[in-house]
């Protein structure tokens, strides 16, 4: 089973996580810092952290950015739900999911999971439904992305999610609160810079020029629409 640890100031945060998922099989482990995480990795191998946005001295926003530059660790950060703006910030330092606080353990778990079948799926799985576009693969159930070279790209679960949703509505115009309710599913808590954030993020990675996009087009006043021609495997 997977190791997760839980990076939270909170002790009765840390100790809930840490009861109902031990429950559930995983490996749990804790830390009260980025000091004590980074201690922690030294000597044992995560597949997955439950990282608190608000730490003392090295913020959970900057640890994660650290963190993404030399690891493919998931990440899943854990904020109130007061804030929005720092849960973009950490979506574009290349965090996979976020869940607010009060959280429902439940929905903990099914996050934790989703993120950990996504990681976990090996390079040579099935051959699964796929749309290639402008040289790159999107393999839609694996939740992988090759680039033309076949080299896999690493994508988070946010980037994902809007870049099957843009390759497989291709020519149609989506606005932005379509994209926040399907591609986010908290549309309450999410805003139409978490959509523009991760369309600059989509364009740094399939776009030739991301200045000048080809691909994913910018309708002013109505969203965006993927240009490219997109075939079916």
């Amino acid at each position: 089973m997977a190791t997760i640890a839980i990076v939270d100031d909170d002790a009765v945060t840390r100790e809930t996580l840490k009861s109902y998922l031990g429950e559930e099989g995983f490996d749990v482990l804790q830390a009260r810092s980025a000091e004590e995480l980074k201690a922690l990795l030294e000597t044992r191998a995560v597949d997955l952290l439950l990282l608190d946005i608000r730490l003392p001295r090295q913020d959970g926003l900057t640890l994660t950015r650290e963190l993404r530059a030399a690891s493919d660790i998931g990440i899943i950060l854990v904020s109130s739900r007061g804030d929005k703006l720092d849960r973009i910030i950490g979506l574009e330092m290349g965090a996979d999911d976020y869940i607010a606080k009060p959280f429902e353990p439940r929905e903990v778990l099914a996050r934790v999971r989703n993120l950990l079948r996504r990681l976990d799926a090996p390079a040579h799985a099935r051959e699964d439904r796929k749309r290639c576009f402008d040289g790159w693969t999107l393999y839609v159930d694996r939740m992988q992305l090759a680039d033309p070279g076949g080299a896999t790209v690493r994508l988070t679960g946010a980037e994902f999610e809007l870049l099957s949703t843009f390759v497989c509505n291709a020519g149609r115009v989506l606005s932005r609160d379509y994209l926040l309710t399907v591609t986010t599913r908290r549309k309450n808590e999410a805003s139409d810079r978490t959509i523009d954030s991760l369309v600059r993020r989509l364009r740094q990675v399939v776009e030739a020029d991301p200045k000048a996009p080809r691909l994913i087009i910018t309708v002013h006043g109505s969203g965006y629409l993927f240009a490219g021609d997109v075939a079916q495997g």
